[in-house]
């Protein structure tokens, strides 16, 4: 059976790591997209055993887990901005805290916890560049307007998402820039920000100086960055060779016969494809001539090095050959002793999973 294998070990040793390069800055879990594909609740355990406190969530179903499986006094922050009048009552409900980026959506929630004879916990959202949800720079009047109008709100936070924490460090310096001029306009007018969070995964990398009041982290918790670190990838998948074959020279395999046998080849076929999340990434961002060029580089690259997939039978790397199917793949195991049934290792993103269960392993 074809399954997903999370190395608990990898994952408490990453959760250290980046607890001990956070310090005193609370770390706040980000388990959204269902744990990055491991589970929310599985996640969210071991994260809890390691000693985090604080979670970020995008979906209500995320935090009714929580709050079911004993998650009680846990903070919740819900990143995505709410307008659904049901769903910020279900919020409320279980003290999650919301996001507020608008003038309407702070009135809304305040309207809705006067109603209950309640005060909803909110962080505030500021758009330094994300352009998704947020107050603006511009906007700093009404959010200084906000602390002396709603009175069922209580504001515990504050905070922006970076946007290209990852490759432009010009560019993140500007936008922490500009959230610090609100943070410092909110101080200056005699109000309490609470906590200030600005750092996902790839600001708390590289920038210390940004780390604030907290620190919210999810990528860094797979080990897996668009860039060097120290951390490691926490899973892969294992399935069982379905087939060996043998293709005479000129055979083809894969749809579009993109590959053909050159001599007789031994091929193994396995049971992973796309579908399953094999070879599948984010798409590349296009929408700038650098990132174009950056990615027709990479292409040209990948084509001179004749860099193909792999997939790990009997202790060696073998060249997955064709096409990747929705479901199958072809291996040349050429001079492998391998036979039907035999286990093979693919690295896999968590992200992209699908079609698999996801075991804890030691």
């Amino acid at each position: 059976m074809t399954t997903y294998v999370v190395s608990r070990e990898i994952l408490e040793n990453n959760i250290r790591q980046l607890k001990k390069q956070a310090g005193a800055v609370p770390i706040w879990a980000v388990v959204k997209g269902d744990g990055y594909g491991l589970g929310v609740l599985p996640l969210a355990e071991i994260l809890s055993e390691e000693g985090i406190t604080h979670f970020c969530v995008t979906e209500l179903r995320e935090a009714q887990i929580l709050r079911d499986n004993n998650f009680t006094e846990e903070k919740i922050l819900m990143l995505r901005a709410v307008s659904d009048r049901e769903e910020i009552n279900r919020l409320l409900d279980l003290k999650v805290i919301l996001t507020v980026g608008n003038e309407e959506t702070a009135r809304l929630i305040d309207q809705i916890a006067a109603e209950r004879a309640d005060v909803a916990e909110v962080h505030l959202k500021i758009d330094t560049g994300m352009g998704r949800y947020g107050f603006l720079e511009e906007e700093t009047e009404s959010v200084i307007s906000l602390y002396g109008e709603v009175k069922h709100l209580a504001i515990s936070g504050i905070y922006t998402h970076f946007n290209c924490a990852f490759n432009n460090e010009a560019l993140t310096r500007q936008e922490f820039a500009a959230f610090n001029n609100v943070v410092e306009a909110i101080r200056a007018a005699g109000y309490e920000t609470g906590t200030v969070h600005c750092c996902n995964s790839a600001a708390f990398l590289q920038y210390p100086q940004m780390h604030c009041d907290g620190v919210r982290l999810g990528s860094a918790l797979l080990g897996r960055m668009p860039f060097r670190t120290k951390l490691h990838p926490v899973g892969y998948a294992v399935t069982n060779i379905d087939e060996i074959r043998t293709l005479p020279k000129g055979h083809t395999t894969g749809y579009s016969a993109l590959w053909t046998a050159k001599k007789d080849t031994r091929v193994a076929i396995v049971p992973v494809g796309w579908y399953h999340g094999f070879r599948v990434s984010c798409q590349p961002e296009l929408g700038r001539k650098r990132d174009c060029l950056r990615a027709s580089l990479s292409a040209l690259k990948q084509l001179v090095r004749r860099k193909n997939a792999t997939v790990e039978i009997a202790g060696k790397q073998c060249p997955v050959i064709g096409a990747i199917g929705m479901l199958h793949c072809a291996v040349d195991v050429s001079g492998v002793e391998c036979k039907r049934g035999d286990p093979v290792k693919l690295q896999i993103s968590p992200l992209h999973v699908k079609g698999m269960p996801v075991v804890f392993r030691a």
